[in-house]
């Protein structure tokens, strides 16, 4: 997926399903975008796998989760 057609998601993109923060975007071919939290996004992409492209940034979970407390 060309990123510079697809913005970073940010906190305050929200999953289309349960309102949580999303980390999957996926960009339809027929048109429009659907946005996925982690969860949604392993129910729902398999059957979107032919349909849309995918931006998938969940890594960015792991990555916070390393993240030093203060």
């Amino acid at each position: 997926m060309n990123a510079a057609l697809a913005p970073a998601l940010t906190a305050a993109d929200r999953c289309d399903r349960c309102g949580a923060q999303a980390f999957v975007r996926a960009r339809l071919h027929a048109g429009g975008e659907l946005l996925f939290c982690l969860h949604h996004s392993r129910k729902h992409l398999p059957a979107l796998r032919d349909l849309a492209e995918i931006d998938d940034e969940s890594d960015r979970l792991t990555e916070s989760a390393a993240l030093p407390q203060v």
